[in-house]
């Protein structure tokens, strides 16, 4: 069934859960408990901000029966509670020393206030002391004074104790990382920086500026509200950007619009090019400027620059009539339609890249065709040469048995009450989707930007990251459940269970190079995950660890300050490395891994030049960044 038969479908059929469907061949009366049932967990949602209570009072009762049948855990936790307790006593005697001695007279020569027991021990570094002089929350001088250095002690005591509470053997591993997982969120919503009467700085801030602040944190907030129910702040940011205004500015057209995807090619600025074009799948989840955004950190505008044919897909914003797309879909009129027109008319293999999500279904592709369960119009039916020359993985997992902090969010439970939630809906809102990985690091993303905005009335400067972070995408209800259950549920990509269009694909058929790129700060995609490339393909797999994040290791310009890399290529019939030893051997190099990823482009290409190719303008399609970038919705 193709995207317009299916569109013409959706209302007649019922929400788009892998269940749902299903219930379509049982009785009257099952079909109904089923509908009750997925409105109660629909309502649950709502009340419980998407996240799954089932879920966390499973881990709960675990952690609790656990500790209730460990006398020998009991007493542990307790003498460690006490020891806490003396540490915070001891440090916050240290905090209020220079009080004390500043109300006291000067010691006297024979006995200076230096090299009192208590100076010495106030001087003293330890652990407690690093850890609070190393969180952001704490930077600021008036942290380590009394009263506020007891307070930031205490948070950072207890957060320690919880963590050391679940550590309790016997129990399950996910119930083990959701309790320290949303025990450190606990105390990082209560942690005193979070409030104006134990903020130190708000406070100095609300006194120097005679209040203005605490009224400048107020209307900030107020936007904040006003934003989050789909209206439009009372004070505009003073910064206009957004994709072909100042964002997304790399000339060129748009080549190919289906259902799901808009194909831009850019407009070349060399001579001559790479017969080898390159062909770029972002994530489904975003949008596709991310790599585009402004000029001077464009990757699509830097690989023109270097010489290649670049294109891009853009993948269309979905509403409710989209609630039955899937991941075939997805590969098929996304990635393998995409591909068909690059190998047609450059008549060349292509370099496939794909970043976050998009690299799972470029792998995907790159396997079905591979294996011979996909096949390309444009390929030669009496030839077995491949129509792709390399495959490169951006922050991209195949192998989901190691998610990191995602796994966390993800089990049966959670993802019914996902499905449920989507099932009124037909997508998974954007806001849903980016609540989800601000949830991740709430510290960071979430309180630490509240109280700047809140509590000391300043306004994040926006940039093109921020701009980009905030134009959010929706997702397609039946192809989140299928990438939750196949993928973090079930591992059945890795596994060689995954059905594409009925038939189990392999990624032991990928066998051209592959170039994956891991990012050390990556909480989406966390680089040891992705290591695991090199277990899964039959190919040459050269393996890049950039600093930074999930966005900012990706986006890594030539000329950015303080950006290293490390980069080592493992051959095909290569021993295993375990990432621990890769990270040993593999050589460190300072700044962009840009450049080193355009050498193996040229390296894995014929070395051939062509005259550079420029895109057709169609009005019917028009040039970039096209119209799926601009589609938008309030939720």
């Amino acid at each position: 069934m193709n995207t317009t038969d299916r569109k013409e479908n959706a209302a007649l059929q019922p929400a788009s859960t892998l269940e749902r469907r299903k219930s379509r061949s049982v009785s009257p009366a099952s079909r109904s408990a089923y509908d009750i049932d997925s409105h109660m967990m629909a309502q649950m949602a709502r009340w419980s901000s998407g996240i799954s209570p089932i879920s966390l009072t499973l881990s709960w009762t675990d952690w609790a029966l656990h500790l209730a049948s460990s006398p020998g855990s009991q007493a542990r936790l307790a003498r460690r509670a006490l020891e806490s307790g003396m540490r915070w006593s001891q440090d916050a005697v240290q905090a209020l020393m220079p009080h004390l001695n500043a109300a006291t007279p000067a010691a006297t020569p024979e006995t200076p206030a230096a090299t009192t027991p208590e100076a010495q021990a106030a001087a003293t570094p330890d652990s407690l002391s690093e850890q609070i002089e190393e969180d952001s929350r704490y930077a600021a001088p008036e942290w380590q004074s009394w009263p506020w250095r007891p307070l930031a002690s205490a948070n950072k005591l207890g957060e320690q104790w919880w963590l050391d509470a679940c550590n309790l053997r016997g129990m399950q591993d996910h119930s083990r990382h959701q309790m320290r997982f949303y025990g450190s969120q606990l105390f990082d919503l209560l942690s005193p920086s979070n409030f104006l009467p134990t903020n130190p700085q708000a406070l100095q801030a609300a006194w120097q500026s005679r209040g203005q602040t605490l009224l400048q944190g107020v209307n900030l907030a107020l936007d904040d509200l006003r934003r989050s129910q789909g209206m439009q702040p009372r004070h505009a940011s003073q910064l206009d950007l957004a994709p072909g205004q100042g964002l997304a500015m790399t000339d060129g057209e748009v080549v190919l619009r289906n259902g799901l995807i808009e194909l831009i090619q850019y407009r070349p600025s060399t001579t001559e090019v790479q017969a080898e074009p390159v062909l770029i799948i972002p994530s489904c989840i975003m949008k596709y400027y991310i790599l585009d955004l402004s000029p001077h950190n464009s990757m699509v505008r830097w690989l023109v620059g270097q010489g290649h044919t670049v294109y891009i897909a853009s993948w269309r914003n979905p509403d409710a009539s989209d609630a039955l797309l899937g991941m075939d879909d997805y590969v098929s009129e996304g990635v393998l339609a995409a591909l068909d027109h690059v190998h047609g008319q450059c008549q060349a293999p292509v370099h496939l890249v794909g970043y976050c999500l998009g690299g799972t279904f470029a792998a995907m592709a790159a396997g079905a065709l591979g294996g011979g369960d996909a096949v390309l119009s444009s390929q030669n039916p009496e030839s077995a040469a491949s129509p792709l020359a390399s495959l490169s993985l951006l922050a991209a997992e195949v192998d989901f048995t190691d998610p990191g902090e995602m796994g966390v969010l993800i089990d049966e439970a959670q993802v019914r009450l996902l499905e449920d939630m989507m099932a009124s809906k037909g997508f998974l809102t954007g806001q849903q989707m980016a609540a989800s990985f601000q949830f991740l690091h709430a510290r960071d993303l979430v309180w630490s930007s509240k109280t700047r905005r809140w509590l000391l009335g300043q306004e994040d400067l926006p940039n093109d990251l921020m701009v980009w972070n905030a134009d959010v995408t929706r997702l397609p209800a039946l192809m989140h459940s299928q990438y939750l259950r196949s993928c973090y549920l079930n591992n059945d990509l890795a596994e060689g269970h995954y059905l594409y269009l009925g038939r189990p694909i392999s990624l032991r058929d990928i066998r051209v190079p592959v170039f994956a790129v891991g990012t050390l700060k990556d909480h989406v995609a966390p680089w040891r995950s992705v290591y695991k490339i090199h277990r899964l393909v039959s190919a040459e797999v050269t393996f890049a660890l950039t600093s930074g994040g999930h966005n900012a290791g990706i986006v890594s310009e030539p000329g950015r300050p303080r950006r290293h890399y490390q980069l080592l290529s493992s051959p095909l019939h290569q021993t295993w490395r375990t990432p621990d030893e890769w990270l040993e051997q593999a050589p460190r190099h300072e700044g962009s891994w840009w450049p080193a990823w355009d050498e193996w482009f040229k390296a894995q290409g014929s070395g051939q030049r062509v005259p550079a190719r420029a895109p057709v303008h169609d009005p019917a399609l028009g040039s970039a960044p096209g119209q799926y970038v601009q589609v938008r919705y309030g939720d």
